[in-house]
């Protein structure tokens, strides 16, 4: 199969390998394409994102790093915009559209955080009702290509990403993702963005960072996609330069 990861990040973000180093990770592995991708600055939360201050560095540096490697790997300047960012996007090569936070009277409510800040949310967001905050959610996520101009829906299901406990074997720990409420809202996001035809990632970012036991989405929103004729894209949500292309040929 043809070895491309298009959602990976760097120390420009919260990754820990600087764009070269995971260039010539992808090179060493036979990749035929990367796309740097690294957060959006977000001016409410700037612990992860690339601080505005750099954001032309980024910029310049990933051009530089096309034409040094141009020979070796196809290299794309992207960015994975945030649904409440509010940073221009017009010269990267593609958008990821992706939703972490939720917008919730004068704060925001944390969806992948902390098991810790998901509990709070839950509790003090939404009544301690989680299907009210996955409805939230999804809701959210179904206007994200409208917001963020995205090419690539990002990690599509991200709500579960502390809902398993891989380590221990156990699962559903804050909510059952079979429940009729929250199938209904996910369908609803997925039936409002298939329109725009462009690509729900497969996300192996959270089997990496040992937190799921599947890609985001589902195999079950996988094969809703599928049949109503939505595109899917593999992507690793690398963090480190080893995690590129994490578990592709098996999924």
């Amino acid at each position: 199969m043809t070895k491309q990861d298009f959602h990976v990040h760097t120390t420009y973000s919260d990754g820990d390998n600087s764009p070269e180093e995971m260039i010539l990770a992808a090179i060493d592995k036979g990749m035929t394409k990367i796309g740097i991708s690294d957060h959006s600055y977000t001016w409410f939360d700037e612990t992860y994102c690339v601080p505005k201050e750099r954001i032309a560095e980024y910029k310049k540096e990933i051009t530089a790093l096309k034409e040094k490697y141009k020979d070796q790997i196809k290299v794309l300047c992207g960015v994975e915009q945030d649904y409440y960012s509010e940073e221009p996007t017009d010269d990267y090569d593609y958008v990821i559209g992706s939703v972490h936070y939720l917008k919730v009277d004068d704060g925001f409510a944390y969806v992948d955080e902390s098991p810790e800040l998901f509990q709070k949310a839950i509790n003090e967001s939404f009544g301690s009702d989680v299907y009210a905050f996955a409805e939230a959610y999804f809701a959210t996520v179904a206007d994200v290509v409208n917001k963020t101009g995205a090419d690539i829906i990002g990690h599509f299901d991200l709500f579960t990403k502390f809902n398993e406990d891989v380590k221990g074997g156990r699962a559903n720990l804050f909510f059952d993702p079979s429940h009729p409420r929250y199938v209904t809202a996910w369908k609803k996001a997925v039936d409002a963005l298939l329109p725009s035809d462009k690509y729900f990632e497969i996300n192996t970012g959270g089997m990496a960072s040992g937190r799921k036991t599947s890609p985001y989405p589902s195999v079950e929103i996988q094969n809703y996609i599928r049949l109503h004729g939505g595109k899917l894209l593999l992507s690793s949500d690398a963090h480190k330069a080893e995690n590129l292309c994490f578990r592709f040929e098996e999924i």
